[in-house]
């Protein structure tokens, strides 16, 4: 069982409210399961949803948020720690060090970002940690096919799409990252291979 799962979700307020339900109940069902959760820190829209879950559990909370951020979303007061960073940067490395794996949730631009760019250091053999996007009401449909597009047009390989799994609930989503944490290293195409592409 994974000890910390990194949760990357959007901050707005404008969502419809099964999206905050939806988070509020990963949470809670994270710290049930004794995974801490490591996120952005904000106290608004999804992120402060998904800790007010783990917190409503008495579950572990870290969030890392820059002070460009706080200084506008306020960090959330009742999670068990705040790390306050200086750049997006430290914050995207942070996560990445005390994650074990990763839930992306739905988000915009910055959950995007944060998203492709864990991808990225995948796909070029930095790191092996599973990646799953919990597509409540089918919100990653778009960008499922994209990747598949990119994979078509071959500008990414087809073992690529290996890097990440979509799924409908919590449950298979932890599931998921379950599986691949235990049999991923039987997938993942060696060094050599991606830095080459022999």
């Amino acid at each position: 069982m994974f000890k910390s799962l990194g949760v990357y979700c959007g901050g707005s307020t404008r969502c419809d409210k099964s999206y905050v339900e939806m988070a509020f109940s990963l949470g809670a069902l994270l710290a049930k399961k004794g995974i801490t959760l490591v996120y952005g820190g904000g106290n608004i829209g999804l992120m402060k949803a998904v800790a007010d879950g783990a917190v409503s559990e008495k579950g572990n909370a870290i969030g890392i948020i820059p002070k460009h951020l706080h200084d506008v979303e306020i960090g959330h007061p009742h999670i068990t720690e705040l790390h306050i960073v200086e750049t997006m940067h430290e914050r995207k490395q942070k996560m990445f060090e005390l994650s074990q794996g990763f839930i992306v949730l739905p988000g915009g631009f910055g959950t995007l970002d944060e998203t492709f760019e864990i991808l990225t250091w995948k796909q070029l053999a930095l790191h092996t940690k599973p990646i799953v996007f919990l597509n409540h009401k089918g919100y990653w449909n778009g960008l499922k096919t994209m990747v598949e597009g990119m994979a078509k047009e071959k500008f990414i390989r087809d073992e690529h799409l290996d890097f990440f799994e979509f799924s409908d609930s919590h449950e298979l989503a932890l599931d998921s990252l379950e599986k691949n944490k235990a049999n991923y290293h039987l997938k993942f195409i060696g060094h050599t291979d991606v830095v080459t592409g022999k």
